[in-house]
């Protein structure tokens, strides 16, 4: 095998045990709050949305977590009443209804994961900006390839 395919698994062993170590602290978070596995996820999808500035209605919701439309009404509904979420009108389609965090999620989340920002901060420090770049490109790489691979296999 040669440096740049050795260097290329060495990513995707990476990005594997990132995944693992990010559903372990997950269910801790939801473990934490008294969360289901599919609330975290649910609010990890909205999460993910909003920070891209594209926020999920909640059909959109369902459609990426394949549950039935009943199933997403309850979550849904428990995630507000537990104040999680909100629903907001969206501003580009009046009509439409969009799912934002509370600004009580926001907070738990805050309290939560605050600590793995510092211990990244921490991690990071030795690295160059220039470091810092070229690592976001190639999570980015990673991240559209993941992207193209879900298209593949038809994942909503």
């Amino acid at each position: 095998m040669g440096e740049r395919a050795e260097l290329e698994s060495a990513i995707a062993d990476g990005v594997r045990a990132l995944s693992a170590a990010s559903d372990r602290i997950g269910k801790a978070f939801a473990g934490a709050h008294s969360l289901s596995a599919n609330d975290f996820r649910a609010l990890l999808h909205v999460m993910v949305a909003e920070q891209a500035g594209s926020p999920l209605s909640a059909g959109e919701l369902r459609d990426l977590m394949g549950v039935s439309g009943a199933a997403i009404t309850y979550l849904v509904e428990r995630m507000i009443e537990s104040g999680h979420l909100r629903r907001e009108s969206d501003p580009t389609d009046r009509r439409k209804v969009i799912l934002k965090y509370a600004d009580h999620g926001l907070e738990l989340g805050r309290q939560f994961f605050t600590p793995l920002e510092q211990h990244t901060r921490r991690a990071l420090v030795g690295l160059s900006d220039r470091d810092l770049r070229a690592a976001h490109r190639v999570l980015v790489g990673v991240l559209e390839a993941m992207r193209e691979f879900e298209t593949d296999l038809d994942v909503p």
